[in-house]
């Protein structure tokens, strides 16, 4: 039986962080995309500093922190990125990389000495709709920064959000994904509901959500992906499963109020917690107390106890929720 650290064990029985298996950093606020679903292009403009970055290493070292994903914003855009990275490291720390790929063929090569994991956010199959999506003219050179990557025997993988303007290319972009060469590829629902993982300072659900004329269509779209690539489902290149895909579906006709929202089964204030660039520490992408409190205190104990024991309205609707069971807990490490 694999070990599981007696610390680590801890944190699934109350409210107290005693471990982080995993930390989510923003290494900038900054980003270099325009996305219809986020404004992190509209406002980011703070850089995680030498200083910070230091003492969260010190903390990380305090709570036995394996991984660090670098997130932002655009963690590229920050012009010291790769000694930030070196720095949370620490020397005993795995580094994963969220990215939207624009500047990865660039960076390839210190990527690859850095990152252990790679994950791209690309949510489009062609290069018009990236750019209807990204609002850049990039699908091009990030196909080419992702082939780079992979050609550096990096663990690479594809996250796609799905939202109206690009639900009907799902199989085109599981083909995408074979093309390029990565290990995997995920989908998620675009969040329309929350505004803190994204910076959003107005709604967006009627641009981006599925209308309710789109649900067949999309229930077809999920069937053909089923039968096409039924082998993928099976070795895991395709994340979900096609039930999971299916919630999806579900998720978009809640929004229409003719289902439930999919119920959600997630702990992962319990094994990781994120940290921004100006200083916060949140328990999770979606959720962020309204000032800066430590992994720890009091307030920050409070809120994780109201997640989990379902008092987070945010929660009942989630797009990227994740779970862990103890003994599963160094899938991290896969």
């Amino acid at each position: 039986m694999e070990f599981i650290p007696t610390r680590t064990i801890l944190n699934f029985v109350g409210d107290k962080i005693h471990s982080l298996p995993l930390a989510i950093v923003y290494v900038t606020d900054r980003c270099n995309s325009r996305c219809v679903m986020c404004d992190y292009w509209q406002f980011g403009q703070t850089h995680i500093s030498f200083e910070r970055a230091r003492a969260l290493a010190q903390e990380f070292d305090q709570l036995d922190t394996r991984w660090v994903l670098l997130s932002g914003g655009e963690p590229l855009l920050h012009p010291q990125w790769a000694d930030i990275a070196r720095i949370l490291a620490g020397g005993r720390r795995q580094l994963w990389l969220l990215t939207a790929g624009l500047a990865l063929e660039k960076y390839a090569d210190v990527i690859a000495e850095l990152c252990q994991k790679v994950t791209v956010s690309l949510d489009a199959a062609n290069a018009d709709s990236y750019h209807s999506i990204r609002g850049v003219d990039a699908f091009e050179k990030v196909c080419a920064g992702i082939q780079s990557v992979v050609e550096r025997n990096r663990i690479v993988s594809i996250r796609c959000t799905i939202q109206r303007r690009n639900y009907r290319q799902l199989p085109e972009l599981v083909e995408l994904a074979h093309n390029l060469g990565v290990k995997q590829i995920s989908f998620l629902a675009v969040d329309v509901l929350t505004h803190v993982a994204f910076a959003r300072r107005q709604e967006i659900i009627n641009n981006l959500a599925l209308e309710q004329d789109d649900l067949p269509e999309f229930d077809r779209v999920l069937t053909d992906l089923s039968d096409r690539f039924r082998d993928d489902f099976e070795t895991g290149f395709i994340v979900e499963s096609p039930a999971k895909l299916r919630r999806l579906r579900q998720y978009f006709a809640a929004l229409h109020e003719l289902v439930d929202f999919p119920s959600v089964r997630c702990n992962a204030p319990r094994f990781s917690a994120v940290f921004t660039a100006d200083g916060k520490i949140q328990p999770c992408f979606f959720i962020s107390p309204s000032e800066k409190l430590g992994i720890n205190d009091s307030a920050m104990l409070s809120l994780r106890h109201d997640i989990r024991t379902g008092k987070r309205n945010e929660c009942k609707t989630c797009v990227c929720s994740m779970y862990r069971g103890v003994r599963s807990i160094n899938l991290l490490d896969q």
